[in-house]
């Protein structure tokens, strides 16, 4: 089988490189899953940058967080599961945990437990990328915030695919959401996909902008995957009480900026209003979440998009052997949609 191998640390265009591997064999407990589609993360780049919370050791099959495939074959006593059964694969480490093989390989051993079965009406582009954005999405809103219909919620990035997802589930909840974007020509965008109100950063003011909205009683639940200034700028404009949730740092799209990756907050701020930021990395809550959790979790994630009440935006398609202009795409400034390694002949788009 192919497969697409990081064999050092370094910047992904140096680095990887097409490999023939020999098909595993799965074990007791596990499946071997033909791979359709899987996505190019921002984070699996990290990854074989060195500049991610966890490494899986070189060299290593690239890819560290989902895909969709078939189950071609069970391992000794593997139940639950069918051959030909169509299953995403949650590849996603749990830190701590065990290692996770990669998913950038034309088929896989994974656990029975991290596999979720999909029905075959939802695209490939839809079920390779169910299990981070939208996971993610759910468990801000619902779990880390709890935030409750008519409450207001603040995100930054709402142009970003987690951001979408949000405003989404947001307006499916009955919450309201003010959302930070940074280019005036996105407002619109957000505003038909059913955010409450935009705050455009290029020409308006955060923090008058967030009281002019939410009035003397404030807000006081706040997600940010930008960091750096406008991090801070989120904190200043909660209410006293007000906690943010930081879940990434995209003003450094390649984590090499030390000012880009701080949020520069006032102690006052903390001591006397008793605001709260705080960090969530998926990761570490499939390392720390209960089983039953992580099911219920990727069960309603399932369901939610299969019912199209979470929509996820269409992915763009390509073969493994163009590798690198999938990086390029990945890197390159608003593209949009998710570039996605698909395997010739067997790529589904759920019609």
């Amino acid at each position: 089988m192919r497969a697409l191998v990081a064999g050092r640390v370094g910047e992904p265009g140096d680095v990887l490189r097409l490999e023939s591997r020999p098909v595993p064999t799965a074990e007791a407990g596990q499946a071997l899953i033909r791979v359709t589609a899987t996505p190019v993360h921002a984070s699996d780049l990290h990854v074989v940058r060195g500049r991610y919370g966890f490494s899986p050791g070189f060299p290593a099959v690239g890819g560290y967080m989902e895909c969709v495939g078939r189950v071609e074959a069970l391992g000794p006593g593997t139940e639950g599961l069918r051959i030909g059964e169509r299953v995403v694969h949650v590849a996603i480490p749990a830190v701590p945990g065990p290692h996770v093989e990669g998913t950038w390989q034309e088929y896989l051993v994974a656990d029975a437990p991290r596999l979720l079965p999909v029905p075959d009406r939802l695209s490939d582009s839809d079920a390779c990328q169910l299990a981070v954005n939208p996971l993610t999405a759910l468990l801000l809103v619902t779990r880390e915030l709890d935030v409750q219909p008519g409450e207001w919620l603040l995100q930054t990035a709402a142009g970003s695919t987690v951001g979408r997802l949000v405003v989404q589930l947001a307006g499916h909840l009955g919450i309201r959401t003010i959302n930070v974007v940074r280019r005036r020509d996105a407002v619109e965008e957000i505003k038909a996909l059913g955010g409450d109100e935009v705050v455009c950063t290029e020409d308006e003011d955060l923090m008058e902008r967030v009281a002019e909205i939410a009035g003397p009683a404030g807000v006081r639940k706040a997600t940010d995957c930008v960091a750096g200034e406008l991090g801070a700028q989120v904190s200043r404009a909660l209410a006293p009480g007000g906690e943010v949730v930081v879940y990434g740092a995209l003003s450094t799209h390649r984590q090499t900026d030390p000012a880009a990756l701080t949020i520069p907050v006032s102690a006052r701020s903390l001591i006397y209003e008793t605001k709260v930021v705080r960090g969530f990395w998926l990761n570490r809550w499939f390392g720390t979440a209960s089983p039953a959790d992580v099911v219920d979790a990727l069960c309603e994630v399932r369901s939610l998009v299969v019912r199209g009440v979470l929509a996820i935006p269409e992915g763009r398609p390509f073969p493994l052997e163009r590798f690198a202009e999938a990086v390029s795409f990945a890197e390159a400034p608003a593209h949009g949609a998710k570039p996605l390694l698909v395997f010739e002949g067997v790529f589904e788009d759920g019609r």
